[in-house]
C-alpha cells in the first residue's frame, strides 16, 4: 500500500528532550511543542542532556551543538555509546550549516539536521517523520 491512509502518528504522550543553551529558544520550542501535545524535558548542556536522557528516556531528542560544558556532538557520542540510549533518534538543532558539521553529526546516525532559525511547521514534520521511522 502506498501509506495514503496511514494515520498520523499521535503525539499525546512522545516524550522529546531539548537540549540547548538559549533559554529564550528553549522556552519558544517547549511551548510550540507542547501545543502540539509534545511532553517536554529541557537540558541546557551537553552534560545534563545525558543526564536527563538516562533518567527519561526520551521518545525523540533535538540537540543544539555550540553548548558549554559539554557540546552536542560530544553528547551525540556518548548517546551512541550507551546501550539502553543509542536507538534513541536525534535531530541536530543548530545554527551550524557547514558540510563538515553535518557530516560529523551524520556520522553518528542522526535522524535529521535543522539550522537555526527554522520553521516550526517544518520541525514538527520532522519530528514527526522521524519518529515514524523509528516505529516502522
Amino acid at each position: 500500500m502506498l501509506g495514503l491512509f496511514k494515520q498520523k502518528q499521535k503525539t499525546e504522550h512522545v516524550k522529546i528532550l531539548l537540549v540547548d543553551d538559549e533559554p529564550d529558544l528553549i522556552d519558544t520550542i517547549q511551548c510550540r511543542l507542547e501545543a502540539n501535545n509534545f511532553v517536554v524535558t529541557t537540558a541546557s548542556n551537553g552534560e545534563q542532556g545525558l543526564s536527563k536522557a538516562a533518567e527519561d528516556k526520551p521518545d525523540l531528542i533535538l540537540l543544539d551543538t555550540n553548548m558549554p560544558v559539554m557540546n552536542g556532538h560530544e553528547m551525540l557520542e556518548r548517546l551512541r555509546k550507551t546501550p539502553d540510549l543509542k536507538n534513541i533518534p536525534v535531530i541536530m538543532c543548530t545554527a551550524l550549516c557547514e558540510a563538515h558539521d553535518i557530516e560529523v553529526a551524520n556520522s553518528y546516525g542522526i535522524s535529521d539536521y535543522v539550522t537555526k532559525p527554522f520553521d516550526y511547521a517544518d520541525l514538527i514534520e520532522k519530528i514527526t517523520t522521524a519518529l515514524d521511522t523509528r516505529n516502522n
